[in-house]
Formats: structure tokens, C-alpha cells, sequence
């Protein structure tokens, strides 16, 4: 189990939902906790349950330089970064057929938010890491979406968001063979559906999700999160049907290739 006595965090996306609660558990297991939004308001809140010296930033990370400076801040703050979760994210519904690639603000700001500053964040936490001469750990907060079209979000039309959030994965998974001589360490959290503000505009009442999401609470995310980081695990799902969704596509694949007759041998 790692030790995050006298460590500091920083949390993106930290004022609702999932980064509230890393926040939490964070502090919970001993680190000062940094806790960034654009909601500042939320942010605030978060560092006053906190306690613990817990320091609020405004950040919006779609403005050009916000990670680059929001990395600096943190570092002053405390002389040091040992964590960063990079968490901070949007929900986005739309059909690919229907939008208007060419003039959509708000699709440039899923893809700035969701993807890109998760790249920047990395890239800005790795020079900051060689300047200080410190050794750190990045967690992205990724999705079920990551993976595949979960079956029980079909209907959701989430293409865009999908893509933002496979794209992330796929840019750390390259990052990952880079990063065997840099100072930081690696981790993909692929959290399912939970209850976060964002599913709350549309469901209420969390006992009437239906079984096949497997609604958990974003308390219990972050507590999966954690141990996941604590066995150094680079993928860290939080559900059990990332598994089942993704064999829709192995499946595909699989009947592809012996109608294409392609095997292994060469």
C-alpha cells in the first residue's frame, strides 16, 4: 500500500463527482490535497470537507496554458508533486451524422478538455519532474467508453465523448513505452457508470438505473482507484462488464478473420 504521508496530490475535476471523492480518499490516506475546477466554488467546498490544509485552484484547462501553469502552481505550493489525477472531464450526447463539424464550440471543448489536457498535464508534470529532480505518478481518468460501446449506453449517442476518451487511452498506452526512462509512472482509470452529477441530470434517483449499468457510487471509485494504484497497475477498471462489452468487438474480429482466412501462420 503506498504511503501518502507528507506526499502532495492534485486533483482536477475536483469540485463534484469523482475528483471530489479522490480528493477525499486521498487526504483520508495523508496527502496535502490540491483540489483544481473552473468551479471554483466547488473546488472550495472540496478542500473545506477536506480540511488538512487542502488548497483550492481555478482551472480551466480548455484556455491555452492552463496545464502548464496549474502544474507550476502546484509544485510552489508545496516544493513537490508526488500525484497527479488528471480528472477533469465533460459528457458530451450527439449523433455523428447530425453534427456540424465545422462550427461546434462545444465539441473543440470536449475533445480540448478530455483528451488533450490530459496529454498536456503529462507533459507538463514530466518537466516539471526532471526540473525538481522528483519521481511522480499521472492517473487519467478514462471510461468504460475507452474500451468499447457498452451495451448498456447504445442508445446514449456518445461518439464524440467515446472518442475523446479512447483516444486518451490509447495516447497513454503509447506514453507508457516512453515514459521506462522518465520519472513518472503511469496509471488508466476506466471507470463504468456511476452515480456523478453528470448521471444525475438524467437519472435521479440512482435505484432506478438499470442492473445491467452496474451503478456504483463515485466513493467507491475512487477507493478502487486507490488500490489500483497501490498494486501499480496501469489499467484500472472499476466494473466487471468492461470485460464483457469489449468481447463484442474480439468477437467481430475473430469471425472476420475466418472469413477472411487469416491466421497466424505466416
Amino acid at each position: 500500500m503506498l504511503d501518502y504521508n507528507g506526499t502532495t496530490a492534485l486533483v482536477t475535476g475536483a469540485a463534484s463527482g469523482i475528483g471530489r471523492a479522490l480528493a477525499v480518499a486521498l487526504s483520508e490516506r495523508g496527502a496535502l490535497v490540491i483540489c483544481a475546477d473552473r468551479n471554483l466554488q466547488g473546488a472550495e467546498e472540496t478542500a473545506m470537507i477536506i480540511g488538512n490544509s487542502a488548497q483550492a485552484i481555478e482551472c480551466d484547462l480548455a484556455t491555452s496554458g492552463a496545464a502548464e501553469k496549474l502544474i507550476e502552481q502546484s509544485f510552489a505550493l508545496s516544493g513537490r508533486l508526488d500525484l497527479v489525477c488528471s480528472n477533469a472531464g465533460i459528457g458530451y450526447n450527439g449523433s455523428v451524422f447530425d453534427e456540424d463539424m465545422n462550427d461546434d464550440a462545444d465539441l473543440s471543448r470536449l475533445f480540448e478538455i478530455n483528451f488533450f489536457a490530459g496529454i498536456k498535464i503529462a507533459q507538463a508534470y514530466r518537466h516539471q519532474l526532471k526540473r525538481h529532480d522528483q519521481r511522480g505518478r499521472l492517473m487519467v481518468t478514462a471510461s468504460e467508453n475507452s474500451l468499447s460501446v457498452p451495451e448498456a449506453v447504445k442508445r446514449a449517442k456518445m461518439a464524440f465523448y467515446g472518442a475523446t476518451k479512447h483516444a486518451l487511452l490509447v495516447a497513454f498506452e503509447w506514453m507508457r513505452l516512453d515514459s521506462k526512462s522518465e520519472p513518472i509512472d503511469l496509471h488508466v482509470l476506466l471507470p463504468g457508470a456511476m452515480y456523478t452529477p453528470l448521471i444525475a441530470k438524467s437519472l435521479p434517483d440512482p435505484a432506478m438505473a438499470p442492473p445491467e449499468l452496474e451503478l456504483i457510487s463515485a466513493q467507491q471509485c475512487a477507493q478502487i482507484a486507490l488500490k489500483g494504484l497501490d498494486n501499480e497497475l496501469f489499467y484500472i477498471p472499476t466494473q466487471a462488464h468492461l470485460l464483457d462489452d469489449m468481447q463484442t468487438r474480439s468477437d467481430a474480429i475473430k469471425h472476420a478473420m475466418a472469413i477472411l482466412q487469416i491466421d497466424k501462420t505466416y
